[in-house]
């Protein structure tokens, strides 16, 4: 049986996103949820994996904001 340690949701223009720190027997993990109208999929990042997890983020993070804001194409 898995125990939660913490549960956060953010929502992201039209989809939700849920993250769940659990643990059981084998250790801690989160778990990452996307909805999108209903469907659902899912991650699972091992504890010992969340630092390099969270460095990479940062990195597209940095990335994205080096890259400046992204000027969508409107359709007539």
């Amino acid at each position: 049986m898995d125990s939660e340690l913490l549960s956060e949701r953010i929502q992201i223009e039209r989809k939700q996103f849920f993250f769940d720190l659990k643990e059981n027997p084998r250790g801690r993990f989160l778990k990452i949820t996307e909805d999108v109208g209903g469907r659902r999929d899912t991650i699972i990042i091992p504890s010992t994996g969340l630092s390099d997890f969270k460095e990479t983020i940062q990195k597209a993070i940095e990335a994205d904001v080096q890259l400046g804001e992204v000027v969508l194409e409107q359709t007539a």
